[in-house]
């Protein structure tokens, strides 16, 4: 999971839960999973491409802008 790629579908922000769709390799689908920024204070705006820095089962993850 972590290192994986997706799109902002939920603005993320401070104070903010965004949401994520994500591909899961192993599935081979994508998945929504709720989101934080992996840099507190960071605000991340629908359609922001990210990546997966840290995951939390079942459906949390911490992610960074890509690129």
């Amino acid at each position: 999971m972590v290192g994986s790629t997706g799109r902002v579908t939920g603005r993320v922000g401070p104070g903010l839960v965004g949401e994520v769709m994500v591909f899961v390799a192993e599935r081979r689908s994508t998945e929504a999973f709720l989101a934080y920024p992996a840099v507190p204070g960071d605000e991340l705006p629908t359609g922001t491409a990210v990546v997966v820095i840290e995951y939390q089962p079942p459906r949390t993850v911490y992610v960074a802008p890509l690129g």
